[in-house]
């Protein structure tokens, strides 16, 4: 298929990618909930609590939630951009495991927690989520574990540091 060290480039790339949506998501959430631009998924929210039309107070409130949400968001997704450069500027399958076991702690309780709500969306999109980002994760931990244990002992000193 492709030669390892492509396959891990290409690996690390699409996890950048990710983070960097994950970035945008989280600046759109933040400040866009005045927009309109938002309208559709938070009433789409406030229908799962509210028979009928949600009051306005409750819309401004969703809205809050929203913007936190959002910095949170982004907060996550520097994390995220950092571990990626981490795990592939020295090799630690390590830092594909623990985010890997991050991703698998929080999208079980997202899934159980909207559903027990009725927001089914959700289940689709932390679905979309475990798709994109768990195989990847995966496919880097065994690059790098099959390399570790082929070069033994592990190296952390990145090229130029001390001697």
């Amino acid at each position: 298929m492709f030669p390892p060290h492509d396959l891990r480039r290409m690996l690390v790339a699409w996890l950048y990618a990710a983070a960097l949506v994950h970035l945008l998501a989280g600046l759109t959430l933040t400040w866009a909930g005045h927009t309109g631009l938002l309208d559709e998924y938070v009433h789409h929210i406030g229908h799962a609590f509210w028979d009928a039309a949600p009051p306005a107070p409750a819309y401004t409130q969703q809205i809050w939630w929203l913007a936190l949400f959002g910095a949170t968001l982004q907060s996550y997704s520097l994390y995220m951009l950092g571990l990626v450069h981490i795990g592939n500027r020295y090799k630690i399958p390590a830092i594909w495991g623990w985010m890997m076991i991050g991703i698998a702690v929080w999208a079980p309780q997202d899934i159980w927690i909207s559903l027990q709500a009725g927001i089914w969306s959700h289940l689709w999109v932390d679905s979309f989520a475990l798709l994109v980002l768990l195989p990847p994760l995966f496919w880097l931990y065994r690059l790098d574990k099959r390399a570790e244990l082929t070069t033994g002992a592990l190296d952390v000193t990145p090229a130029g540091g001390p001697s």
